[in-house]
């Protein structure tokens, strides 16, 4: 595969080709505005999603594609800045991002407004309905939530301590937990908040280590989400600790090293593409870009981020040829059809489970799409 990336007006243009001569007045005939966070706090989520769209093929559907991409800085402002650029200037017939819960949340409203489909890359809570554009790619919170406290139930830890961001992503899981707790008879016994780009949360720490719980849940993304860990075990605490989803990635064991293991998370199956049974139909796909990629940027180096930009291409490689029997890429009438096309599409397989969106439910996930994980000697094991 032959790429090519070439900055046009401070617009990042990333275009694949295979075999393909390509000309400086080329352009694709289905445009995407993808918004991710590049730079800033939530950087590690942003840039895996890039690399994995350099391997994306150069057409879907028989129509070639022009990729736009742009950095927010990890800043909702930026995001919806950008996102009003795609509109306006690029016409853009899908937007994909952002890469946190604030910024996706914040582009939202601008893509209902200009009624064009949003794939989100952070797992933001969709209403659904004729009004929402916006389908998130990453497993629902409550879907994970649960995944914990039933896993917690089955460690015999009760007394449930929260050391989490107070962004969008932290109140989700306070939120979400707070239901899962309750349901499953747990009892939060402390919750204590900081922002992301917090560095000194030693108050925070004690505070939950005084609280004395049977367990710690860990609420960051990101290998932030790993200094929060090596903080507790400096402080003394030996006892379990759950991460979440947003943890999951390499960077939070490279980062935590040996005081990272014994964490428990929820995750998406491919971070364990390998350990999956051969029987379930998500093993193949998530195995083929976790060779791609890692043929790319060596081993382990997937990420549940990265896997995020393979999914927007599955989706799209089933929503495009539908959408095109409806409508041009450019108009109106094609826009409609993509998500039409997502809202009746069925068994949709990712690398992180399998869709299912309604016109009621633009989260679309089951099941399928959740594993849980320990980290033994730095990598991470599937819990049967």
């Amino acid at each position: 595969m032959h790429r090519l990336f070439c900055r046009v007006a401070g617009t990042l243009v990333l275009i694949a080709a295979s075999n393909v001569a390509l000309v400086p007045t080329a352009h694709a005939d289905i445009t995407i505005g993808v918004n991710l966070s590049l730079t800033g706090p939530l950087s590690s989520l942003g840039r895996p999603v890039k690399e994995s769209m350099a391997l994306w093929p150069a057409q879907v559907g028989g129509e070639k594609l022009k990729v736009i991409v742009l950095d927010d800085g990890s800043d909702p402002l930026a995001a919806v800045k950008n996102t009003r650029r795609f509109i306006t200037e690029s016409q853009v017939d899908l937007l994909l991002g952002s890469s946190g819960v604030p910024a996706v949340l914040a582009m939202a409203p601008v893509a209902a407004e200009a009624k064009t489909v949003q794939l989100a890359f952070a797992p933001a809570p969709r209403p659904g309905g004729k009004d929402d554009w916006t389908f998130a790619l990453p497993q629902p919170v409550s879907l994970m939530s649960d995944a914990v406290a039933k896993r917690m139930v089955a460690d015999k830890v009760r007394r449930i301590a929260f050391l989490g961001w107070n962004e969008g992503y932290g109140e989700m899981w306070l939120q979400a937990f707070g239901a899962s707790a309750k349901e499953a008879g747990l009892e939060i016994v402390a919750t204590e908040r900081f922002a992301p780009i917090d560095t000194g949360i030693t108050a925070q720490t004690l505070k939950v280590i005084a609280a004395k719980p049977d367990a710690v849940l860990i609420v960051g993304a990101g290998s932030a989400a790993a200094m929060l860990q090596i903080n507790l075990r400096e402080r003394g605490w030996a006892g379990p600790i759950y991460q979440t989803h947003g943890a999951a990635s390499p960077d939070l064991i490279r980062v935590g090293g040996p005081k990272m293991d014994g964490a428990i998370l929820p995750a998406g199956p491919v971070l364990v593409a390998e350990q999956l049974a051969d029987a379930n139909p998500i093993k193949p796909v998530a195995l083929d870009y976790v060779n791609a990629f890692e043929k790319a940027h060596g081993p382990n180096s997937r990420t549940q981020f990265g896997a995020h930009a393979n999914d927007a291409l599955k989706v799209l490689q089933r929503i495009v040829p539908a959408a095109l029997k409806n409508g041009k890429p450019g108009t109106p009438a094609f826009r409609q059809a993509l998500r039409d096309a997502l809202e009746s599409e069925r068994e949709i397989v990712l690398a992180h489970g399998v869709l299912n969106y309604t016109p009621t439910n633009h989260v679309g996930f089951d099941e399928r799409g959740r594993v849980m994980l320990r980290i033994e000697k730095g990598q991470f094991r599937l819990i049967e």
